[in-house]
Formats: structure tokens, C-alpha cells, sequence
């Protein structure tokens, strides 16, 4: 039978994996947003020739890539911290920052994000939002769904490290995770 701390490893490694399929997915989209704003430009420039819809597209590639992006650049460390003084932590020291800061900043505010996001996707659904503007994309909608699924795959990455955190911190995992 397996023991808590294996659970709870096999649960993180879990989530892990999530954050780096839509890392990978987020890597696709920003080849296809580099390929449509080469394509938007070249069309301008060359031709004289303007497209709202991808101008939107663009955009709207950029949203998923922040959003959908963030677990994944939260998994690989790639957050913004204050390296000057982390960097003279012990490992340890490391591990208890990382758990306060995902704990009593991070999870509060992906919370805050979800839970006031809802209104604004409800209503972008409710209506079948699309762009005000002629020639623009419609399913704006399905746009602004990506906010509480962005954060809530961040909620999940902060949910991994946390138990990382504890298991290192416990002695259970080797190095830091």
C-alpha cells in the first residue's frame, strides 16, 4: 500500500504534467501568433491590405498564451520574484518562501481572479459576445472563458508546488521541486 507522501508526490507530479501540456499547447500558439502577425504585416505593408479579424486574432492569440501560460511558467520558476535576496536563501529558507508566497499571495489571488471573472464570462455567454467592431471575430465568449481557466490551471500548479514544498521541507522529495 502507498504511503500519504507518495500520494501526495504522485498528485503534484500529476498536476506538473498538466502545466506542461498546456505549455507545450501554449508553444504552438505563439508559433501560429508569430505566423499570423508575419502574414497581418506583410499584408499591410505589400499590399495595402488590412484585416480586423486579424488584428483580433492576435490579440486574442496573445490572451491564451498569457493565460494558459501562466502554470506552466509558474512550474518552470519563471515567475517574477526578488532573485537578490532568494538566491542567498538556503534551500530551505527557499522552500518556506515559496510556500508563504504561493499560499498568501498567489492562491488569493487566483481566487479573487475566478470568482470575479464569472460575471464577466456569464455574461459574455449569455449574449454570445463577439466584436463590436465590422469585420471582427465572433465567440469573443469563448475568449474570455480562458480567464478562469487560466488561473485555475494556476491554482493547480500553485496546489503542486505547495506539496512539494511540504514534502521537501518534511524530508519526503529530494531537492527542490
Amino acid at each position: 500500500m502507498m504511503d500519504l507522501p507518495s500520494k501526495f508526490q504522485r498528485l503534484a507530479h500529476g498536476l506538473d504534467r498538466l502545466s506542461e501540456i498546456s505549455g507545450h499547447a501554449v508553444a504552438w500558439m505563439v508559433v501560429l501568433m508569430t505566423l499570423v502577425v508575419g502574414y497581418d504585416v506583410a499584408m499591410r505593408y505589400l499590399f495595402n491590405v488590412g484585416s480586423v479579424a486579424l488584428q483580433e486574432l492576435e490579440w486574442h492569440l496573445f490572451a491564451l498564451i498569457f493565460l494558459l501560460g501562466a502554470a506552466y511558467t509558474f512550474k518552470q520558476e519563471g515567475h517574477v520574484r526578488v532573485e537578490v535576496l532568494y538566491q542567498r536563501f538556503s534551500p530551505r529558507a527557499q522552500a518556506w518562501a515559496d510556500l508563504f508566497g504561493t499560499v498568501f499571495f498567489l492562491l488569493p489571488f487566483c481566487v479573487l481572479i475566478i470568482i470575479s471573472s464569472w460575471p464577466f464570462v456569464f455574461n459574455a455567454f449569455q449574449y454570445s459576445e463577439g466584436s463590436p467592431d465590422p469585420g471582427g471575430l465572433p465567440y469573443r465568449f469563448l475568449l474570455k472563458s480562458a480567464i478562469p481557466i487560466g488561473f485555475s490551471l494556476l491554482v493547480l500548479q500553485g496546489l503542486a508546488s505547495i506539496i512539494q514544498r511540504i514534502l521537501f521541507l518534511l524530508g519526503k522529495e529530494k531537492g527542490q521541486a
